[in-house]
């Protein structure tokens, strides 16, 4: 029973940060204003969740390889967009 629970809180944890990540993103691409970005810590973060995606690969836990992927999607749109507009 408690490997279920703990399964379930992380299922939960993952959707709720991944889904945090959804409005930065739209509202990046929508008005292409990336004047509030940080280049450093999107660059550092983006690194961050894709070695937390490689982390979630090696233990084969599910809501971590599900969370980060779709994070890392997110991220780094978000970063190329802080670079491709950010001039």
């Amino acid at each position: 029973m408690g490997t279920v629970w703990t399964e379930w809180v992380g299922a939960v944890a993952a959707i709720l940060t991944t889904a945090s990540f959804v409005p930065q993103a739209w509202l990046t691409w929508r008005t292409r204003d990336v004047s509030g970005i940080s280049l450093g810590m999107y660059s550092v973060f983006t690194t961050g969740v894709a070695l937390w995606l490689a982390y979630g690969v090696l233990l084969g836990s599910w809501p971590i390889i599900v969370a980060n992927a779709i994070t890392l999607a997110l991220a780094l749109s978000i970063l190329v967009m802080r670079i491709r507009y950010g001039r």
